[in-house]
């Protein structure tokens, strides 16, 4: 469980079979995204100590099926409100959901405890955000899914104390795998998924001094491998490991608290 208090995130799973991230001020719990079926969702949940129930919303930060795929599910089943941008819910393919609220990309909205900033991001969806969460002082940036990082993006995630990245693919493994050519075009495209060496490019634009947890998220099933991720990243911190945590697909993370 989160720590009292605190700014603390946690993932229920991360790649191409399904996302969904926990953030959590110690009081209030929301989840950006859910791609896992119902019983899945629920046994990830438990798996992190929260009931859906607990939840206060869910964040829509686009439409595709492996971030959107649970969400009208989840949200019909246990009453929870869904924020997402006009252009996610067009799609149509959230269903019908108790409650929805639209979310203004660049315009600031609080969940309780929670201050949120919706990001405009760069990736081929209808208007796909990605989310800063402030509390008590610290912030986390929710960084995911976008084809490059644009001056946009690097401005909206400065001074972050912790960071969920993508980390999609190795750019030789993309070029040699098994997808079809107009795939690989989709995903190496500037609106498709971020590429390890686009994210250490990130990385050392944001800075690193401020970063307490770097997480790299969004790896490919076929075009990368953590210790690819690692190899790229790990020496923009002169070698310190310690501050790099991979979410996994299957596992996800395990709570994270930013001090």
């Amino acid at each position: 469980m989160p720590a009292p208090q605190s700014l603390s995130f946690a993932s229920l799973g991360s790649g191409s079979k399904g996302n969904a991230t926990l953030i959590s001020d110690g009081e209030t719990h929301v989840l950006v995204d859910c791609g896992f079926g119902m019983r899945d969702t629920e046994r990830r949940l438990a798996r992190l100590g929260l009931h859906p129930r607990q939840l206060e919303a869910i964040l829509v930060t686009h439409e595709h099926g492996d971030h959107i795929g649970g969400v009208g599910a989840l949200a019909r089943r246990h009453g929870l409100p869904v924020y997402l941008t006009p252009g996610s819910w067009l799609s149509g393919r959230l269903g019908e959901v108790p409650r929805h609220h639209w979310i203004t990309p660049q315009a600031r909205f609080a969940i309780k405890g929670l201050v949120i900033d919706p990001v405009t991001v760069p990736h081929d969806a209808r208007e796909p955000v990605q989310f800063r969460f402030q509390a008590r002082d610290r912030c986390l940036g929710v960084l995911t899914d976008l084809g490059h990082p644009s001056a946009h993006v690097t401005e909206a995630f400065q001074g972050c104390d912790a960071l969920i990245l993508e980390c999609n693919h190795d750019r030789g493994m993309l070029a040699e795998g098994p997808y079809p050519p107009r795939l690989k075009r989709r995903v190496g495209g500037d609106w498709g998924h971020l590429a390890n060496v686009q994210a250490a490019k990130l990385l050392k634009e944001l800075g690193l001094d401020r970063l307490q947890r770097i997480v790299c998220s969004h790896l490919s099933e076929h075009n990368n491998r953590p210790e690819l991720v690692l190899e790229t990243l790990v020496p923009l911190l002169d070698g310190d490991e310690s501050r790099l945590l991979v979410a996994a697909q299957d596992l996800g993370l395990d709570w994270q608290t930013v001090n």
